[in-house]
């Protein structure tokens, strides 16, 4: 027997197992659920092992699915990656980008220039996700995320710490100052889904944890949130950096000195398959140069393994 499982099965499965649904999977990939059901099953035949567990018409990848989708994920994204290569002009290489939105407007996007600069020849290609790296529907080079994280089947590395502190714009403030944690409660808050507990977190370590809002304002992403904050609708619990270059032009405030809480570090995450390309360990070295260019957090006078064991992460 062949060792070459039919490639079109894997695919299927592929997209089944990411999306964890046969009906997505055959929306996506335009074919019936009948076809992708029948793929799976010839697939599990071939293989000898079951590959999903089948209950109340929903379908659950089982242990050795799992183990499975990310060796194929792998050769997939190995073959996704030669195909690209092959296909681009000697003198030109691609490199996909995939970072979550809030980091690549605020912080990758005003430095790509640079790099740009030292590789002419590369040419970027930049997706914004805020989807896990498992259930993205492209490949990529690297991704960046907030770390850590369970990755298998890739490298990944620290590079930029993060922090949060209230944010505001000068026109809010003037009509609403703000001079302690508590002046908060008269103040419309703004939420992101990405980062659930920020505020409560933040709130807690401030010495206010049962301050309630004026109003809240809520966001799918964090970048609707800061931009909320910029259109004077509310207080963020803006990022530092990303949101650096937004207070030092002076478009948002930070009346609130401390406290300053140090979150999740934001990772380069890189496929084992191409964890060997030059181009990509280059730009993996600038994100870490770039970042030790960061001036230093003020104090926080906090713990951060004691705020990522006392708050759940977001």
């Amino acid at each position: 027997m062949s060792t070459y499982p039919p490639l079109n099965a894997l695919r299927i499965f592929e997209a089944a197992a990411r999306l964890e649904s046969f009906s997505s999977a055959a929306d996506e990939l335009f074919v019936t659920h009948g076809a992708v059901s029948k793929q799976i099953k010839q697939l599990e035949e071939w293989l000898g092992v079951r590959l999903f567990e089948r209950a109340g018409g929903r379908v659950k990848l089982t242990d050795t699915g799992w183990r499975y989708l990310i060796q194929v994920q792998d050769g997939l994204d190995l073959i996704a990656n030669a195909t690209s290569q092959l296909l681009q002009p000697d003198n030109q290489r691609r490199l996909t980008i995939n970072s979550t939105p809030t980091m690549a407007m605020h912080w990758l996007m005003p430095r790509l220039h640079v790099f740009r600069e030292s590789y002419p020849d590369v040419e970027l290609h930049l997706v914004t996700s805020d989807r896990d790296i498992s259930r993205l529907d492209s490949p990529f080079d690297i991704a960046i995320r907030r770390g850590p994280g369970d990755w298998p089947g890739h490298i990944a590395k620290p590079f930029l710490e993060e922090c949060e502190l209230p944010l505001c714009s000068p026109a809010l403030l003037k009509r609403f100052p703000i001079e302690s944690p508590a002046d908060l409660a008269q103040h419309t808050l703004l939420y992101a889904d990405t980062r659930p507990t920020a505020w409560q977190r933040w709130l807690t370590l401030a010495g206010v944890p049962e301050l309630k809002p004026a109003c809240g304002l809520h966001f799918d992403r964090f970048s609707l949130a800061l931009q909320a904050a910029l259109d004077g609708l509310g207080v963020a619990l803006g990022p530092l950096p990303m949101a650096q270059a937004l207070v030092d032009s002076g478009q948002l405030v930070a009346p609130l000195s401390s406290p300053v809480v140090p979150v999740r570090d934001y990772c380069w995450i890189v496929p084992r398959t191409a964890s060997g390309d030059s181009t990509v360990a280059s730009f993996c070295r600038w994100l870490e140069q770039e970042a030790g260019q960061m001036r230093p957090f003020p104090a926080a006078g906090l713990n951060a393994n004691i705020i990522a064991h006392a708050f759940p992460a977001d």
